[in-house]
């Protein structure tokens, strides 16, 4: 996936990111909620080298760099599951720099995301998955018109805690009707 909007690019990670990446991934108000954070530098590097490279095949995870179109600095990233079963759901993830947050960019960079999935590449679903606590991730995902659809309870294991896990979805039908709204 690769796209620009007004703000902001979408594009593969660099070599050259990895300082960033690992300044906001490894920072603990972006790790709380995190799957994946790196403990040391050479974790992002090791994580950037493995994405920095085009997909060639559907049906796992990829990971692209959010920067601002201005200058091209990298503010964030987004992760995209894409099945390689066509009717299977597009799941997605997204992490920005605290310094970053609260500007409207990962609304921003997630239309673009939801956009490419319905409108490029015809997908049917998308699915979100977010700790609850994560009140910002839960406000974003419902402004953007995904619906709760689930609530786990103490499901999933981080950093030694069992934490609930909400599951949010969203269909090529609703985001068209929304996107008519706009």
């Amino acid at each position: 996936m690769h796209g620009e909007t007004a703000r902001l690019r979408i594009d593969l990670l660099r070599v050259e990111d990895a300082a960033a990446l690992y300044a906001y991934r490894s920072d603990p108000i972006v790790a709380r909620y995190q799957g994946w954070w790196p403990t040391e530098l050479a974790e992002a590097e090791a994580f950037v080298a493995a994405q920095a490279q085009p997909a060639t095949t559907s049906g796992g995870w990829t990971q692209r760099a959010i920067r601002l179109r201005e200058d091209g600095r990298l503010i964030g990233d987004l992760g995209i599951c894409l099945p390689a079963d066509d009717e299977a759901a597009v799941e997605f993830g997204i992490s920005l720099a605290p310094a970053q947050q609260r500007r409207g960019y990962a609304g921003e960079a997630l239309r673009a995301v939801l956009d490419w999935v319905f409108v490029e590449q015809g997908r049917r679903r998308v699915c979100a998955s977010v700790d609850p606590r994560n009140q910002a991730s839960v406000a974003l995902l419902r402004s953007l018109g995904l619906r709760q659809e689930a609530h786990f309870r103490e499901s999933l294991k981080l950093r030694d805690e069992w934490v609930d896990d909400m599951v949010f979805g969203l269909l090529a039908r609703e985001w068209q009707a929304l996107r008519q709204q706009r």
